[in-house]
């Protein structure tokens, strides 16, 4: 499908059908539509632009305190007028992040409804709204067709930049303290566009359309390409969604990408949009290995299983298989993409569904030498423990970088803001990790990705303009 631009936007199905429908208009803020074409047809549409609709993916506690946005500041009560609308994979309502106690009805501006059949809204998630794909086999058994998350990202990104205070959140134990949003008493609205399969353009766009038309202050959005296939705005969907916000007072916050640490790995460079890296926090979690011979090595992860001291054969991965039906040599004995790769994943730590975590290289050389020294080598996993990282704030190793590759002389991301290990509410339908045989789902999740504070800083000058924000975030001190 093609999206074209007339003045105009149009995504288009690429088809040889003789019957060309209409599947959306675009018509709040700008004009477009998607409909059904093949190239030639295509090519002889008379309007700014014409591309096809493709998929992007999403991109993924003290944070707020740390960067000096601090809760107990004095501001005036305008804090619980700006509303964040939310462009990602729904929300869990019932999440305490989005209870609407002591909150009044949302403000006279709203002018959006909440379209969901298996939650009602409230007066902190004010709207929410759904766009199924237009391909409807696109959906898989994972997939609620409402604005209900049941994947956990859209519950996380929206309680990071809105959510209430939850004392005492952890992730079974971790991080333990008060998971906060930057602005908790903003008002959210929901657009859920992602999938188990992907967000559809069409529907970015669509949502972009309506949240424009419904009053939102500031767009979130956490999506991406893996890698851009356009050096053209007017081609790109979220340079023409957030380039139409812009012009309605509108600011959109995008995430700068997941792809780095190389130069020009950008996923997002929208000139009218605050293009946002991720940095580490002040904090890190360590695991310990302890090898056979007595010696230690910390390393990272999220790992929450106690193995109380108990040493365990190191064997190849490969043999694991043989162990449980099910698992096969070539499967087992694979790495992560990049994980041996020098200072990969050094600053962020992720969640296995058995005890794990990964080592500096240089003490994987020296782990080499102890099972080239014995005939039974072992070793043991200790849990995560919290410490204190001094070297914050550093950009995050998988933090996409500059410099812009469509407009060169515009300096992209424009800030980093803490994305690594962030603590935030979570689908508690969705495992907390993508990790094969994972099984647990709670209600707190730890992961990685960028972030934004735009809300924070309307929340005090409510009458300023996407250009002003913008301007303050670079120069904030």
């Amino acid at each position: 499908m093609k999206l074209l631009v007339c003045s105009t936007i149009i995504i288009c199905y690429n088809s040889n059908s003789t019957t060309k429908t209409i599947l959306y208009y675009y018509w709040h803020s700008f004009n477009g539509f998607v409909v059904k074409l093949n190239e030639k047809e295509a090519d002889k549409m008379a309007v700014v632009s014409v591309f096809p609709d493709e998929k992007r993916q999403l991109l993924t506690t003290r944070s707020w305190d740390f960067i000096g946005f601090t809760q107990e500041v004095e501001r005036q009560n305008y804090e619980s007028d700006v509303i964040v609308g939310v462009i990602d994979s729904g929300v869990w309502p019932e999440s305490k992040s989005f209870d609407d106690k002591g909150f009044s009805p949302p403000p006279a501006k709203w002018k959006g409804s909440c379209q969901a059949f298996d939650f009602t809204c409230n007066n902190k998630i004010i709207g929410a709204k759904f766009y199924p794909p237009l391909h409807h086999n696109a959906l898989s058994s994972k997939d609620i067709e409402s604005p209900r998350d049941s994947s956990g990202h859209g519950t996380h990104t929206a309680s990071t930049v809105a959510g209430n205070s939850i004392s005492m959140a952890s992730m079974l134990g971790l991080a333990q303290g008060t998971a906060r949003g930057g602005v908790p008493s903003a008002r959210i609205a929901v657009y859920k566009v992602c999938w188990s399969d992907g967000c559809n353009e069409a529907s970015i766009l669509a949502a972009f359309d309506d949240a424009i038309k419904d009053g939102v202050d500031i767009l979130s959005v956490s999506i991406s390409e893996s890698v851009s296939k356009t050096n053209i705005h007017f081609k790109d969907v979220l340079s023409v969604g957030s380039f139409h916000a812009m012009k309605h007072g509108v600011l959109t916050v995008l995430s700068a990408g997941n792809t780095g640490p190389y130069p020009k790995s950008l996923q997002n460079y929208q000139p009218w949009a605050i293009i946002v890296g991720a940095s580490t926090l002040d904090r890190k979690f360590v695991t310990k290995v302890k090898t056979g011979n007595n010696i230690a090595y910390e390393g990272i992860s999220l790992n929450t299983f106690d193995l109380k001291g108990k040493y365990y054969p190191i064997i190849y991965g490969g043999d694991a298989a043989k162990k449980r039906p099910g698992f096969d040599q070539d499967s087992s004995r694979n790495c992560l993409t990049n994980l041996m790769q020098e200072q990969a994943y050094i600053d962020m730590a992720i969640s296995f569904p058995l005890p794990a975590c990964y080592l500096q290289s240089k003490d994987v050389v020296k782990i080499h030498t102890y099972i080239r020294s014995t005939s039974f080598p072992t070793a043991t996993i200790f849990k995560t423990i919290e410490l204190k990282d001094s070297l914050a704030r550093i950009v995050a190793f998988f933090s996409s970088r500059g410099l812009n590759n469509v407009t060169s002389e515009i300096l992209k991301p424009d800030l980093i803001a803490p994305g690594v290990d962030i603590i935030a509410s979570w689908s508690p339908i969705s495992p907390i990790s993508e990790i094969f045989s994972e099984t647990r789902k709670l209600k707190f999740n730890i992961i990685s990705g960028t972030s934004g504070a735009a809300a924070y800083i309307k929340s005090f000058h409510p009458t300023w303009s996407p250009a002003a924000i913008r301007c303050t975030y670079q120069f904030r001190k």
